[in-house]
């Protein structure tokens, strides 16, 4: 439930409000003369209807304005003396939420109902019946009304208008820095990197070519040099992102699986549960999982398999991404840049992963994400 600038929860001031005017209106016409019959008991439930009507005029503003209209008639034919009050405020909320051209038709329709319902009540001669119909509904409040409502409506959209246009000037400020890194990234290390890479193959492949025994710290040199190339690439090309491409998501995971498998990795998918009911930040670092779990394999494994499990439950999501590698139990996990960015990703969503080799030989992937359908 909205709350206001105050705390309190918006319906609970609308039941105030709403209780305040049905009040009103009930002591106005119990001050009036009356009597036990049953056209008073009807103009008693419409003074009371036509304020607690107001309760609902956020949610619904044209069928409150059409409640309290009518049972503003209503009371003035059964000859309760009560100003529209109630009328008043369903203007103002019908306007404030940009009803105008109704708000203007139904408050003519009023202006020309009032004098019939004095007449039908029996209690006035014709110019008695305008002159009240007139203090009932006075012109002057409904305008103010409806040019506060207006006021207001305006204000808001404005500043709608502002805080849309700061997050848009902090987007392309964002954009701007990103780019700026990304420049000052390619400028900086790219080259220098580069350089080692082909020094070091160019030495390995020297030394091959004399029969010489290749040093284990060329060879790592070389490695090094390959594994920081494609990081570098690919840290360049996530700050380059600019948004304008659809975001990746579990819709796209079969075509990581169709990839490893163009590179002679026998990799099987299976997809259960619905997966439409994904929120899209779930769905985006499955897909971010996935990628990052089979590029693994495909680099490091030397796997000949790989299975892809992926179970959208009612709470949430698990994945689970096995492969038949080298790894073996007793061996820990080097926490490279992408183990340490899944993880990140999961507990950015207050969720779990395991990564770890299997009891059988092979490395498993583990995720459990949360889904919280109200998001």
């Amino acid at each position: 439930m909205s709350t206001g600038r105050s705390g309190v929860p918006a319906g609970v001031k609308d039941w105030a409000i709403a209780v305040c005017v049905a009040a009103a209106l009930l002591v106005t016409g119990l001050s009036g003369p009356n009597s036990a019959t049953n056209l008073d008991l009807l103009g008693y439930a419409l003074l009371a209807a036509g304020g607690l009507a107001l309760a609902a005029r956020r949610r619904a503003p044209v069928p409150v304005l059409a409640v309290t209209g009518l049972c503003a008639v209503g009371y003035q034919a059964a000859g309760f003396d009560v100003p529209a009050v109630a009328y008043l405020f369903a203007v103002y909320a019908a306007v404030r939420a940009g009803h105008r051209t109704v708000t203007v038709a139904a408050s003519v329709t009023m202006l020309a109902a009032l004098p019939f319902a004095a007449l039908v009540s029996g209690l006035h001669n014709t110019g008695e019946a305008f002159a009240q119909a007139r203090g009932a509904l006075e012109i002057a409040w409904l305008v103010a009304a409806g040019a506060a409502g207006e006021a207001l409506r305006q204000a808001e959209r404005r500043a709608e208008e502002a805080e849309r246009t700061r997050e848009e000037t902090a987007r392309r400020r964002a954009d701007e820095e990103r780019l700026h890194i990304a420049r000052e990234l390619h400028d900086s290390l790219t080259h220098q990197i580069s350089i080692i890479k082909v020094q070091a193959e160019v030495a390995v492949h020297v030394a091959r070519r004399r029969g010489e025994q290749v040093p284990e710290a060329l060879l790592a040199i070389q490695e090094a040099g390959r594994e920081a190339t494609r990081e570098l690439r690919a840290t360049l090309q996530a700050l380059r992102d600019d948004d304008t491409t659809p975001p990746r998501g579990l819709d796209h995971v079969p075509e990581l699986v169709e990839r490893a498998r163009s590179v002679g990795l026998d990799a099987t998918l299976t997809i259960e549960g619905q997966r439409h009911d994904v929120p899209a930040a779930v769905s985006r670092t499955a897909y971010r999982i996935v990628q990052e779990s089979l590029t693994n394999i495909a680099r490091h494994a030397a796997a000949a398999t790989a299975s892809v499990q992926i179970d959208v439950r009612p709470d949430a999501l698990a994945i689970r991404v096995d492969d038949d590698g080298k790894a073996t139990p007793g061996t820990a996990p080097v926490p490279g840049v992408g183990l340490l960015g899944m993880r990140e990703r999961v507990t950015a969503l207050g969720g779990r992963l395991r990564a770890e080799p299997r009891g059988d030989g092979g490395f498993t992937v583990q995720a459990e994400l949360p889904v919280d359908q109200t998001s």
